[in-house]
């Protein structure tokens, strides 16, 4: 078992942190706000006009130098990945992240004070069922050059495993690991972002880490460190004095752990998977992770999830006696032949319904349609599908006899293979959104021998019918 709840979350009132990028060393303003159910993560950049929004979304990753940067649209966002990792740490589904700069406050370099900020926002249970992949099988990403690999296998719940390997005396091998989410608060959340001297001189003259003072950031010394780049580092912190302690860091900072650079790494996979917009069971091990490797690697598992519940085949069988059979359809529906297009209806339930047609070789429409190579038109597959949405529709009213259900829109519509005589259609479709004022939001798949036929995304709205004097 998961040793999570399985309804979704999201936080009871929104607060506000302020601070300074550290790249742009802009002034920011950060404010976290409530959510609804099936939001995620979702950034709003406040100083533009409209205000866009920019999602926490793997396929929206532009650069994974200094962190990793989403952009929509030619909007940006810049280092997501602290804040996002607070998110998944307190197991929050749903929030909004106003910023009215391209990048939050780095505040000490770690999670800390998003986390704390979260708690004390509070979190708020919604009325919508919490989506969780679960992992079957081992999934693996690498990169030869660099030697990273990701990989994640079955486990009762989501666990994060980190390795890294510096190469350097100063950070050799480090390891860091938590066997539940629950840990990420008190073990994860504080350890913050580190900087190899080299990269902190070169940072420094390319004019980055403008919001840099040495309170965020440990920087481990891997090299002499000259006269010359003593004064420059001085200057740049506005630091009387700088030397470098026993253990190989400048004197800015205490370590809060041995090993707080591999907890750290840890802390961006967290951060960096939250793109993959599913929450995972399954164990992560990282070796060498890096936001370039953890982000191809959740968008890696973003495909997989979305490719396994697209073409997640109902298992009917076909033999079993329906829920409703053509007749007690006919008493729902007002369709007749020769537009009927749904046989049997196997499930039914406030949220999903499951249909069934066989395509046989008598049907009218293959009279005209190809003859001599008869195909099923994709818009009866669409018109199928939707007569089946309607029995989900039309059960939630007392007398569906009385009702009519009309389309407002299809969206998405995308056909994946010809259904031909023989075929046998599986429909399935569940809500969006929940029914209100009448109105049915629906995915609806179609699958043909248990492959995906089509798929789209139905809005329809339930009518009553005028009764006659």
């Amino acid at each position: 078992m998961s040793d999570q709840p399985n309804k979704q979350t999201t936080i009871s009132k929104e607060i506000t942190l302020d601070g300074v990028g550290l790249h742009t060393g802009q002034q920011v303003r950060l404010t976290f706000k409530p959510a609804k159910a099936n939001c995620g993560y979702a950034f709003v950049r406040t100083d533009l006009q409209g205000s866009p929004i920019i999602p926490a979304d793997a396929n929206l990753v532009t650069s994974t130098e200094r962190g990793t940067s989403l952009e929509k649209n030619g909007v940006s966002i810049n280092t997501s990945e602290h804040v996002l990792a607070a998110c998944v740490g307190l197991d929050i589904d749903n929030v909004i992240i106003e910023l009215n700069a391209s990048e939050p406050p780095i505040m000490d370099g770690s999670s800390k004070y998003f986390v704390e900020a979260l708690e004390k926002a509070g979190i708020t249970v919604l009325d919508a069922e919490r989506e969780e992949y679960i992992v079957k099988d081992v999934i693996s990403f690498s990169d030869e050059e660099s030697g990273s690999e990701i990989i994640v296998m079955p486990s009762d719940n989501y666990q994060v495993t980190t390795m890294v390997d510096f190469g350097t005396k100063v950070l050799g091998t480090q390891n860091a690991s938590i066997s539940s989410i629950h840990q990420f608060k008190d073990e994860i959340s504080n350890a913050r972002t580190f900087s190899f001297l080299h990269e902190l001189e070169a940072l420094l003259e390319h004019g980055l880490i403008k919001g840099g003072d040495l309170n965020n950031a440990i920087v481990y010394v891997d090299k002499e460190l000259s006269e010359t780049n003593m004064e420059r580092l001085k200057k740049a912190f506005d630091k009387d004095n700088i030397s470098v302690k026993s253990n190989g860091i400048l004197d800015n900072l205490d370590l809060h752990y041995p090993n707080e650079a591999a907890r750290h790494k840890l802390l961006d996979v967290i951060g960096d998977l939250a793109l993959i917009g599913t929450r995972i069971r399954g164990k992560v091990i990282a070796n060498k992770p890096g936001h370039t490797i953890n982000t191809q690697f959740a968008k890696k598992m973003a495909k997989i999830i979305k490719l396994e519940k697209r073409n997640k085949v109902p298992q009917i069988d076909l033999n079993a006696e329906p829920l409703y059979d053509v007749n007690q359809i006919m008493d729902r529906l007002p369709h007749r032949s020769p537009f009927l297009l749904v046989d049997k209806i196997f499930e039914l339930s406030d949220k999903h319904v499951i249909g069934m047609k066989n395509v046989t070789m008598n049907e009218p429409f293959f009279v005209g349609h190809f003859p001599g190579k008869p195909v099923m038109p994709g818009v009866l597959q669409i018109e199928a599908m939707a007569q089946t949405g309607g029995i989900l529709a039309l059960s939630t009213v007392p007398d569906p006899e009385n009702y009519l259900t009309f389309f407002m829109k299809i969206d998405n519509v995308k056909f994946k293979r010809q259904v031909v005589p023989g075929d046998t259609l599986i429909f399935k479709l569940e809500l969006i959104t929940p029914i209100r004022r009448g109105i049915c939001h629906m995915q609806g798949y179609a699958y043909a021998n248990g492959k995906l036929a089509c798929e789209a995304e139905l809005m329809a709205q339930i009518v009553k019918q005028k009764q006659e004097n």
